[in-house]
């Protein structure tokens, strides 16, 4: 007699069952959504390798890659110190410190991002151009030529487009990376702080060397979830005339009349990214959970 048939009946369908319970669990936790994302970027890959116009359109827009990841991270380097700042503005126990803080972010927060897009590359920056461009003449009428001088002759043609895109999306970004420094530091207990204290510290070193660390742990994976978004709104500043690979797109398939090819391959391109990005921010996250619990 086999094991097998050792085995009384009612124990063999418990078995069945359990196994069949453990392929249901493992059907539902697979990653189908990732494999059709999957599929979807492998037709596009084909017909960018198979079809002319395809490929001609993939040609045309990845020469505008570079300008979308250097937009993207130097306005989100710049995002980071000004919300890092600014969320230590929010959580300060000085007034003003902390109404300053509080009045950027509402106001950035308040508006659509195209419309402060808008605003600050063609209102604010030559705005402050033009402001330090008094201060340079001021600063010359005083016999300081030599620092005045390439003050006085600024003017808004020299600040590119691409100059102001970065501005704009850094000082609109700078408001949400804001509040996730606020967040992640309230999140560290206020006995933290305490113990910091009653050791000597000061309260710019308990925060520097006690509290950031723990904070900025615990917001890494909102930070790059953050990051993704800013990669995908950088799409926005094609609307200052900025040759990312959304606008590349716009005007090639403005004079070519090849609207799927071109806009196919833009969309997988930045799905692609994001994917990526994605993938690496839910890796973040797995590890910092396991070191949490150990």
């Amino acid at each position: 007699m086999t094991f097998q048939e050792s085995i009384p009946a009612a124990q063999k369908i418990t078995l069945q069952q359990s196994r069949r319970q453990r392929l249901r669990t493992r059907l539902a936790a697979f990653p189908w959504w990732l494999v059709i994302i999957g599929l979807i970027i492998a037709a596009t890959l084909y017909l960018i390798m198979r079809a002319p116009s395809y490929s001609e359109a993939f040609a045309t827009i990845r020469s505008g890659m570079l300008v979308t990841l250097t937009i993207t991270l130097t306005s989100y380097s710049i995002s980071l110190l000004l919300g890092l700042v600014t969320g230590l503005g929010r959580v300060s126990s000085n007034v003003v410190s902390q109404n300053i803080a509080t009045l950027y972010v509402e106001i950035m927060r308040g508006i659509p991002m195209l419309v402060s897009i808008f605003f600050i590359a063609l209102v604010l920056v030559p705005g402050a151009v033009d402001l330090v461009a008094v201060f340079g003449i001021k600063i010359v009428e005083l016999g300081w030529e030599k620092i005045g001088n390439p003050l006085a002759e600024m003017n808004n043609r020299a600040i590119s487009m691409s100059l102001r895109a970065v501005v704009a999306l850094s000082i609109t970004y700078g408001a949400y990376s804001a509040e996730i420094f606020r967040a992640g530091i309230q999140s560290v207990a206020p006995g933290q702080m305490e113990a910091a204290r009653s050791q000597g510290m000061s309260y710019g070193q308990a925060m520097r060397h006690v509290v950031l660390p723990q904070a900025i742990r615990n917001v890494l994976p909102a930070i790059g979830n953050d990051f993704i978004a800013m990669l995908k709104d950088s799409s926005l500043v094609s609307v200052l005339a900025v040759r990312d690979i959304t606008q590349i797109a716009r005007l090639y398939s403005g004079h070519s009349f090849r609207y799927p090819e071109a806009y196919m391959t833009l969309s997988v391109m930045y799905l692609t990214m994001t994917i990526l990005l994605s993938l690496l921010v839910k890796m973040i996250e797995r590890r910092i959970s396991n070191n949490g619990q150990q």
